[in-house]
Formats: structure tokens, sequence, C-alpha cells
């Protein structure tokens, strides 16, 4: 069963791990700041698209965010994180 708990826990580690502050993450991601701040505090969910932006993003698999392993398995393939303010 998902685990809105073991999303924002992890979510949140891997932003302060990144050294990226919520307003960095949202603009990559479209997003309001508030709406980072919520997912990261377990107060909201996220969609499909915006889980494979965060996998993407945090190059991890989507099996970690959703509480399927504990190891946070790097993605498959191309495609490196996307900066703030930029095309990639």
């Amino acid at each position: 069963m998902f685990s809105r708990t073991i999303f924002s826990e992890r979510l949140k580690r891997l932003i302060q791990g990144s050294g990226m502050t919520y307003a960095e993450l949202a603009e990559i991601l479209h997003l309001s700041t508030a709406q980072i701040s919520d997912m990261a505090n377990g107060k909201a969910g996220t969609s499909l698209e915006r889980l494979y932006q965060l996998c993407r993003q945090f190059q991890i698999s989507a099996d970690y965010f959703l509480g399927l392993t504990d190891e946070p398995r790097p993605l498959d393939g191309g495609g490196g994180p996307r900066r703030a303010g930029g095309s990639g």
C-alpha cells in the first residue's frame, strides 16, 4: 500500500541532500513553493507526471519514492537532472 509518509520523507531527504531549496525545485517542476512544501510535509501527494519529473530530477527509480525499495536505485538511461532556469 502506498504511504504518503514514506513519499514525503524521501522527497524531503532528497531535496536536502541535493542542496536545493524548495523554491528551486518548484521552479524546475513549474509548481509553487507551497506545493513542494506540502508534498515534502505529507500534506499533498503527487501526480504520475510529477513523480516522473521528480525521478528524473533526482535520478532515482520511482520504486524508492513509492516505498517499494529502501535503496534509491539510479535511473537507467539518459536525462540528467534539470536546473532552475535551464532547458534540460
